[in-house]
Formats: C-alpha cells, structure tokens, sequence
C-alpha cells in the first residue's frame, strides 16, 4: 500500500512552502550515496570530485543508509518559517533534544543490520548531545564545501519552482497545486498519496499543523515524506528545472525562435531553463557580458524575463510568457 496522507480542512488551509538550506546540504549527501539520483548531477558530479575527496564524512555517513532507510530527521529538520538561513538552521540543529537525537540515531542505525552494536554506533549512541554537535561541524563542512559557493542558483532556481506552482494555484486551486507536485503524488478525496512509499505504521499523520511543501535539487527521482513527530508532516518533491542546473551547454534554441527573435537572443532565452547571471549566460554562450545585458534587457521589456537579486548577482529568470515561446504553446490569447 502506498503512503496516504488525509488532509482536514485546517491542513489545507495551512500548507505551505519552505526553501531550507540545511534540508538541501542533507538531500545532496543522500544523493551522493543513491546512485539513482545522480541521473542530473553527473556535471556537478565531476566538478566535485577533488572537493568530495578532501571531506572526511565518515560520522555522517554513518546516518545515511547507502541502500535507501531512515537518516535522522533532526539532521534536516523541516523549517518553522519559509527562508531561513543556514546559519539559523544548524543553530537549531546543535540545540536539538539528545533524546530525540537518541531516538532518531538509533532508528536510522537499525536500517543497517549489525550498525547500532558496531563501535562507531556505539559511540554515536552513548553520547548523543555530543553526536549531534559533531554531525553539526560536519554538516557545515558539508555545507560550505558544496552548496554554499552556488548557493544563489540553487536557491533561484527552487524559489523559480514555488513561484511557478504558486501560479497554478492562483489558477486551478490546490487540486491544480498538488496534482503537478510529482508522478508519483495523486490527489483525491483530501488525501495526498504517495505512490512509491509503502504504508509505514508509524508514519507521520497531518494533524491540522499543515503540509509544509518543500522543492529540492536533489532529491530526484524521488518525493519524501519521512519525517516523524515532534516534526511538521513534509513533502520534498523535485524542483523544476533542477535537471539543467549543472550543465555545461546550454540547449539549442528552436528554430521559429530563433527566426523570429534571432540566434543570440533566442539562444539566450531558450538556456534560462534555470535562473542564471548576466555572466554565466556569457560564459555559456561564449559571449560579450555587455551584449548579454543587452540581449536580457531586450527580453525583460517584453515581458519574456523577469529578475530579482540574489545576494551580489542579478538572477533571470522566464516568465510563463517565455516559457510558452520557446515550448511552442503560446496561443492566440497570450499575453
């Protein structure tokens, strides 16, 4: 039996979205150790892999079964509010209960038959708050050393999601909300299914605190509702335009687009599959910065971009319009 989760009314009035830094530093370390999620991150991957070489995990590894199983929930804990930072994230982490850190360790090491009786488990265990403060400084060597150089795209490119399935809300309801959120999520009847979980008899239950919706880079092919209580009942889904995020070349353009806009700048709009720079775009495209901004500017009057600083860069993104014209389904109502 799938995971079903069966909405109130208070829960559906009080779903929202969060962007969480710290969730993000953990769903990229599970990636790191599935396999079947490397599928869009070969780029990133490989630009990593002297970084990844001088991180010494070990500790952590310890809590993220390889095979799939539960890694504990504290380590990336669903947010109280909707952009915290990661510095707010992991103070939080460090003032974690070393009971529930005991109990969500213990429950994570037992996925590994053999773990919890190991030395290594056994210390984990022994200690608890000592445990956590030591997953803490290894998350923020995580964190620094993974995320946080491109930090600014990444987060462009999830708050790119919220702001495209807050759209669908504005138009269709929740049912269009929570319907295009996954494959593998259906929506009926005020219950959110998730197909490829099997139904787990201690699994988190909403209870009128809400579904806290969260986008991740790096979570696919998969959707996660894994967290137990004292934690907000969670859904992380893969975001849009996660899957052209690293890559090095940007997609040819189609030709009427490029006909009618010309080459340049319809390659321009066409390689905004996720938020970028005026300078990455330059990079890509292996052209002038100046004839960049020119060609963004042109774009953004019509309607076709939109941008929003992001720490010391402006990030561009396409707007439902831009998204239409390179798809090809812009009808003769569009706007």
């Amino acid at each position: 039996m799938p995971l079903a989760l069966h909405l109130g009314t208070d829960d559906l009035t009080r779903c929202r979205f969060a962007i969480s830094p710290l969730c993000q530093t953990h769903e990229a370390l599970r990636m790191l150790r599935r396999p079947t999620r490397h599928g869009y991150h070969r780029g990133w991957l490989r630009r990593m892999r002297r970084t990844l070489a001088g991180l010494d995990l070990a500790p952590l590894w310890l809590f993220v079964p390889p095979a799939g199983g539960y890694t504990p929930d504290f380590l990336g804990a669903p947010p109280p509010e909707p952009y915290p930072s990661f510095d707010d994230e992991l103070a939080r982490m460090r003032a974690t209960d070393p009971a529930l850190a005991h109990a969500e360790m213990a429950r994570s090491l037992a996925c590994v038959p053999g773990l919890a009786e190991s030395p290594q488990g056994r210390a984990a265990l022994d200690d608890p708050a000592a445990t956590v403060q030591r997953l803490a400084d290894l998350t923020e060597r995580a964190w620094r050393a993974l995320l946080a150089p491109d930090w600014a795209r990444h987060r462009a490119v999830l708050e790119a999601d919220i702001a495209h399935r807050s759209r669908r809300a504005a138009d269709g309801g929740l049912d269009a909300l929570l319907t295009g959120l996954h494959p593998a999520v259906d929506w009926t009847g005020h219950t959110l299914t998730l197909r490829r979980y099997d139904e787990l008899a201690d699994a988190q239950r909403p209870d009128g605190r809400g579904v806290l919706l969260m986008p991740s880079v790096f979570v696919w092919p998969d959707v996660v509702s894994g967290f137990a209580r004292p934690w907000q009942p969670t859904v992380i889904y893969p975001a849009r335009g996660m899957g052209r995020l690293h890559d090095a070349l940007p997609p040819r353009p189609p030709r009427a687009l490029a006909r009618l806009l010309g080459h340049q700048r319809a390659a321009v709009l066409a390689g905004l599959t996720a938020p970028c720079s005026t300078t990455e775009l330059a990079r890509r495209h292996e052209l002038a910065p100046s004839t960049v901004s020119a060609h963004l500017s042109t774009l953004r009057e019509a309607g076709l971009l939109e941008s929003r600083r992001q720490g010391h860069f402006v990030l561009y993104a396409r707007t439902p319009l831009g998204d239409a014209l390179v798809e090809g389904d812009v009808g003769p109502g569009a706007r």
